[in-house]
């Protein structure tokens, strides 16, 4: 695993040189472990000091209601962060962080990242106003996802996600990273349902899907 090269991608480090990331990690005692198949990184309830950073493998930041009702918050891939806004705050977390298959993690100190070292690296400051972007693009997909959400019909929410997705990576046919019972969980909304609405979207010539590879298909006027 080459693992400059991998943060070299993610917006934590962006702008940032390859050779300074390496001088960089010490400074926000950067440490690396590995976690097995649906381990809770983090649970409800607890603290962390720590921001992470998947170098392999995926988590899914998942939330459960009074009544055990899961939801499906967001799929963190490789190079992409979780726990960056926990990390800043001194507060118990509402969410679970959970690994969907073996997962390798770099965990970096949210306080040290966020001041200015003793150092005065000047890649340091890039650092932080690296934070700063990540936080506003994660309060952006919460945005786009409330959207989803409030959509009235089981329908009418997986088109505006769907949509959403095909936009995103600016394909007609595109993959998303959730299975059937993700992409409920996610959507708020019951499996078996959702399975036959896709069916019935698909029958009137929507789209197209095979597991979770999906096309969209234009409404002819």
């Amino acid at each position: 695993m080459d693992l400059v090269r991998i943060l070299s991608t993610a917006t934590l480090f962006k702008g940032i040189e390859e050779d300074e990331i390496g001088q960089l990690l010490p400074c926000v005692e950067g440490r690396i472990s590995d976690f097995p198949r649906e381990y809770t990184i983090i649970d409800e309830g607890q603290y962390t000091e720590e921001l992470g950073v998947v170098l392999s493998g995926a988590v899914h930041i998942v939330r459960h209601d009074f009544w055990g009702n899961r939801s499906l918050v967001a799929n963190i891939g490789i190079a992409e962060s979780f726990a960056e806004a926990l990390a800043c705050v001194n507060l118990p977390s509402e969410v679970s962080v959970i690994t969907v298959k073996p997962t390798k993690v770099l965990f970096l100190n949210a306080h040290k990242l966020i001041t200015t070292c003793e150092k005065g690296c000047p890649f340091h400051n890039v650092l932080i106003d690296n934070m700063v972007r990540l936080l506003s693009l994660k309060n952006l997909e919460l945005m786009k996802k409330i959207t989803h959400l409030t959509k009235r019909t089981t329908r009418e929410k997986l088109l505006s996600y769907l949509y959403s997705e095909s936009k995103r990576q600016g394909e007609g046919t595109f993959t998303i990273p959730f299975d059937r019972q993700q992409l409920a969980d996610y959507l708020c909304v019951e499996r078996s349902a959702m399975s036959n609405e896709l069916s019935k979207m698909q029958g009137d010539g929507l789209l197209t899907y095979q597991r979770r590879t999906f096309t969209l298909h234009p409404e002819e006027h």
